[in-house]
């Protein structure tokens, strides 16, 4: 380092950095520093006005070096941290940053569990203290958390309730713990995000609806002796012909593009009134003469026929629900507002 380099102090050290830069990148520069260094260093640079190209150079390797070069001194860490935080902000504000820092760190170390469900959450904290899953469930989403305390029983989810009501501010090492203690239980017990939901209602409903007329009656007979509640559950979830009348209009139209004025005439035997009126509100003038006149041409025909034939309109909604290109509103589901 040369006896000019020496020389100059820190603050003329920038400003011969700054003056070897663009003035765009300069300003980029410049804008890192707080307004009382701003001044030193433009008073500098002023003053400067010209620098010899070989102190500049070693100015610029010297930035260099420091740069690239290891420093011992160098940590961080909780305490690092705070200690940071009150040199600049005060106590108080320091304090604030730090409690929302840890919330959110902690947030984090539970996330292993947004796959799970409840059920599973209730296997996992099987036999910790109460304290513990109140911890837990402090960091799981309201609804989840009060399916899991549903789950524990009746005694042992009044302690957690009770836990959960007084429980302080507990630090990120023992939030950490306590996760990962849970991550390595749950690797054990369960691989909570490839775990895939089989059979159920829905996946009744489903081959239901998509079976042929005769196995759908022999199977919903069975159920209705076996259990008439479940059977009338699923029987509310399942389509059936009348839902046309549930559709948007376009919906209504889209299905009935794909369907047979044959097949369309005998599902309409025997239908209610307001749903002959929407099938026939929602097709051409010109199907809508071909239909009646296979309407009228069709004699008396076996029930099974006309079952049959709302299935494979059924069968048409279903796929066409499946596919996105309609939607279908069951009875539970509110209706849309616009």
């Amino acid at each position: 380092m040369s006896t000019a380099e020496t020389a100059l102090t820190g603050t003329q050290k920038v400003a011969v950095i700054l003056m070897q830069l663009e003035p765009s990148r300069a300003a980029q520069v410049m804008k890192q520093f707080t307004e009382a260094e701003a001044d030193d260093i433009t008073s500098e640079i002023v003053r400067l006005r010209r620098v010899d190209s070989a102190l500049a150079g070693a100015v610029i390797d010297e930035f260099h070096e420091m740069s690239f070069r290891p420093n011992p001194h160098t940590r961080g860490g909780r305490d690092f941290a705070v200690e940071l935080l009150n040199a600049s902000f005060g106590e108080e504000k320091a304090a604030g940053v730090m409690s929302r820092l840890d919330s959110s760190m902690a947030g984090t170390s539970f996330e292993f569990l947004a796959g799970a469900d409840p059920a599973q959450i209730v296997i996992l904290v099987d036999g910790e203290l109460p304290q513990t899953i109140a911890l837990i469930l402090a960091h799981l989403d309201a609804q989840k958390a009060s399916s899991v305390i549903a789950g524990l029983g009746e005694s042992m989810g009044a302690e957690v309730a009770q836990a959960f009501a007084s429980m302080g501010t507990a630090t990120p090492e023992a939030v950490s713990i306590v996760a990962e203690t849970l991550k390595i239980r749950a690797k054990a017990v369960v691989s909570l995000r490839e775990t895939e939901t089989v059979g159920g209602i829905e996946s009744l409903v489903d081959i239901l609806n998509r079976a042929d007329v005769a196995t759908e009656k022999a199977l919903m007979e069975g159920l209705e002796s076996r259990d008439p509640v479940l059977a009338e559950e699923i029987r509310s979830r399942m389509l059936t012909f009348p839902d046309i009348v549930k559709l948007e209009r376009k919906d209504v139209q889209q299905v009935l593009r794909g369907i047979g004025a044959s097949v369309l005439a005998l599902a309409l035997k025997g239908a209610a009134p307001e749903l002959i009126e929407v099938v026939h509100a929602n097709i051409s003038e010109r199907n809508l003469e071909i239909l009646e006149s296979e309407s009228s041409a069709v004699g008396p025909v076996r029930a099974s026929q006309v079952e049959q034939a709302r299935a494979d309109i059924v069968r048409s909604i279903r796929e066409l629900e499946a596919a996105g290109t309609i939607t279908v509103r069951r009875n539970e589901e509110d209706d849309l507002v616009y």
